[in-house]
């Protein structure tokens, strides 16, 4: 497998990056299929596993139902999917970070690499939190307030899509630190705007889990107040990483390199199209504007140039018509003369 610096400082044509990403998402299709058939003899007892926060909390002696005729095969296969999806994560995202990181200077990579890994452990953390806290008390929540004489028997695939719903949801919620930190790094914004504006992120983060979590309030807490939390985590270590200068090139030699390089080039090719324009004159090679006098005198000077020319022109035509009357006064008294 190739590493991250592999091909690092070599241009390649744009086909070339097409094949480069073809290959690294069939690493990726490949991973996440051997996976999947590696756990696809054990599908039942994962979906047993999976279902066992709200199997915990039915009323005794009631269990799920499956309504749909393929449902009891088709349910345990598609969680059996997205847990190979979910395993196969860290390898998709380094096919992802060999893939972008040639493009990479190397401060951008110390930044990155870390950012990614602590993507990975924060998902999977808000995963584990929505299984192991939040589910089993929305679950008994839920069977406290049904209604009397209602038999509460949940089906399995609407189980399956509410619950992948609930572990997305946390899983996305808990990577608020690392938007946090590159929305700084980018300048985007600065700590202490952040802070300023908490109110209005403790009233999203409520609303945020209102809108994608069950009706019930505990649900809707329990995701606003991690959020919340993780938004302060994410404040506190954003001031370790806001940009020095405007460029945000200070602490990498190597960009500092490049980007002179590029500023060099840029000059050189805004010089080049005034190379010809060199006199053999080194007076003329200094341009100095003129003053109001010397524009006047300067006007004065070409409108003597042009009466001086057309009196010339007159004078021209006057002899010229002068030579024309003396050619004809010769010729008619030729004629004369031949008569007599």
């Amino acid at each position: 497998m190739a590493t991250p610096d592999q091909g690092a400082g070599v241009e390649l044509p744009f086909l070339a990056h097409l094949v480069e990403l073809r290959d690294r998402l069939l690493k990726v299709v490949i991973t996440v299929l051997v996976v999947f058939f590696a756990l696809f003899s054990f599908a039942n007892d994962i979906y047993a596993i999976f279902a066992g926060p709200l199997i915990s909390s039915l009323p005794e002696g009631s269990g799920m139902i499956a309504t749909g005729v393929a449902t009891p095969f088709l349910t345990p296969f598609k969680l059996t999917l997205v847990l190979a999806f979910y395993i196969a994560v860290p390898v998709i995202l380094f096919q992802l970070w060999a893939f972008i990181a040639p493009g990479l200077y190397q401060h951008e990579k110390k930044l990155v690499f870390p950012l990614m890994i602590s993507s990975i452990i924060l998902f999977y953390a808000g995963v584990a939190f929505a299984y192991f806290l939040v589910m089993p008390m929305v679950y008994q929540f839920m069977a406290a307030f049904s209604p009397e004489g209602v038999a509460w028997t949940p089906d399995i695939a609407q189980y399956l899509s509410f619950a992948l719903t609930m572990f997305f949801a946390f899983g996305v919620a808990f990577e608020v630190p690392i938007a946090t930190i590159v929305l700084v790094w980018t300048g985007m914004t600065t700590p202490e705007s952040l802070a300023e504006k908490r109110p209005y992120i403790i009233v999203g983060a409520f609303v945020i889990g209102m809108l994608i979590t069950p009706p019930d309030v505990i649900s809707q807490v329990m995701l606003a107040l991690p959020m919340w939390f993780l938004f302060e985590v994410g404040v506190i270590f954003s001031r370790f990483f806001v940009r020095k200068d405007e460029d945000g090139y200070d602490d990498d030699p190597e960009a500092q390199e490049q980007l002179q390089d590029h500023s060099e080039s840029s000059d050189d090719a805004e010089k080049t199209p005034d190379a010809g324009l060199v006199f053999a004159d080194e007076d003329m090679n200094e341009y100095e504007p003129m003053s109001e006098e010397d524009m006047e005198a300067e006007l004065d000077r070409l409108d003597a140039e042009d009466l001086d020319d057309d009196a010339a022109e007159a004078h021209e035509s006057s002899e010229q018509d002068s030579a024309r009357e003396d050619t004809q006064d010769s010729a008619e008294h030729g004629d004369e003369r031949d008569k007599s």
